[in-house]
């Protein structure tokens, strides 16, 4: 609805004085309801800000009055990226009307900040491609493994097949093996589910390490015994109990199945504050190229491909449970060839 008693441009204000350009354009941008509004003439020079536009330029306005505003300036919506002085960014959604001022173009342009909003999207979309990617990793991780240990039991059923024991032995086994390799790929990919939400919930606890060390190594059974274990003598990390144990089995695991024995597994007192646990292998080490992604997600080294196992989350799983827990993982090659990785924890203040 238009109000019949509002005074045309260049008229006669309430209190009976003229009413000028720059009156005028005060009067425009009072009345928008957008947070940051600019008039800006025919040039692109701005004339007038209100003190919204001041806040989303982290200008004052004498700073803004008389500069060149910049961005094309076309009646619609757009989005455009405003440079702050500290040379941070901010997405702005603009949108541009265009009327005369005394019979000359004027141009006003209502800015609203959507930087969360488009930040919260792309962590949005990020989490879904995530998610997306995790699913695609697991139907193809799961999928060999299941179809072996079911053609494995069929054959263990069938009555009509005389299998000598050494075979069925042999059939048990294999599935004992797939089983344990599912589980660990769950056991990951529920890790880093977790992770994903955010930060992983710890709980720190002092923990003797060389009895944590050979609890770990009973869990991997028949591996253990290629492991060459050492630790300093009373040596106590103060660190989440499960999220240790996740960082060590994944190290341990990553050395099994990329490595060669024997592995060696050392725990020393670094300082008064940290303590180390490297993991090193006998093998042929990282390939140099293959470095700068070891740690990241789903990232699986030249052979890994090749062979279609793993997931290549194990060590990005470590690091991340590592700095979680207020330390890190990482890698090196190993003086004698192969890999080693190094987990700097925080230790237990002496008692």
């Amino acid at each position: 609805m238009v109000d019949d008693h509002r005074p045309a441009p260049g008229g006669t204000a309430a209190n009976g004085e003229p009413e000028t350009g720059a009156d005028d354009i005060r009067r425009v941008i009072v009345s928008a309801t957008a947070d940051g509004i600019l008039a800006v003439d025919a040039d692109g020079r701005i004339l007038f800000c209100n003190p919204a536009a001041e806040e989303l330029f982290d200008r004052p306005a004498d700073e803004l009055v008389g500069r060149d505003f910049g961005f094309p300036l076309v009646v619609g919506e757009t989005t455009i990226d405003l440079m702050l002085p500290d040379h941070s960014v901010r997405v702005v959604e603009m949108r541009v009307t265009t009327a005369l001022l005394e019979d000359d173009t004027l141009h006003v342009a209502a800015l609203r900040d959507i930087t969360r909003r488009r930040r919260a999207q792309q962590a949005l979309e990020a989490a879904l491609e995530r998610q997306n990617v995790i699913v695609a990793v697991a139907a193809h991780q799961l999928h060999n493994p299941l179809a072996t240990i079911g053609v494995l039991v069929d054959t263990l059923r069938d009555r009509r097949a005389a299998l000598p024991e050494q075979t069925r032995v042999e059939a048990m086994n294999r599935i004992a093996e797939r089983i344990a390799h599912l589980q660990a790929l769950v056991r990951k990919l529920l890790t880093a589910a977790r992770i994903d939400v955010g930060t992983p919930h710890t709980v720190p606890e002092d923990i003797p390490v060389l009895p944590f060390l050979i609890e770990r190594l009973g869990d991997v059974t028949e591996e253990a015994e290629t492991v060459r274990l050492s630790c300093s003598p009373g040596l106590v990390a103060r660190v989440d109990r499960l999220a240790f144990a996740e960082m060590l089995t994944n190290c341990l695991e990553n050395a099994f199945t990329h490595g060669r024995p024997p592995v060696v597994t050392r725990a020393v007192a670094r300082n008064q504050r940290w303590l180390e646990v490297s993991v090193c292998d006998h093998g042929d080490g990282v390939p140099d190229d293959f470095v700068p992604r070891l740690f990241e997600r789903f990232s699986r080294g030249p052979e890994m491909e090749r062979h279609g196992d793993g997931a290549g989350l194990g060590l990005w799983v470590a690091r991340a449970l590592a700095r979680a827990n207020g330390g890190d993982v990482s890698y090196e090659p190993a003086p004698h060839g192969g890999a080693c990785f190094r987990l700097r924890l925080p230790r237990a203040p002496d008692r």
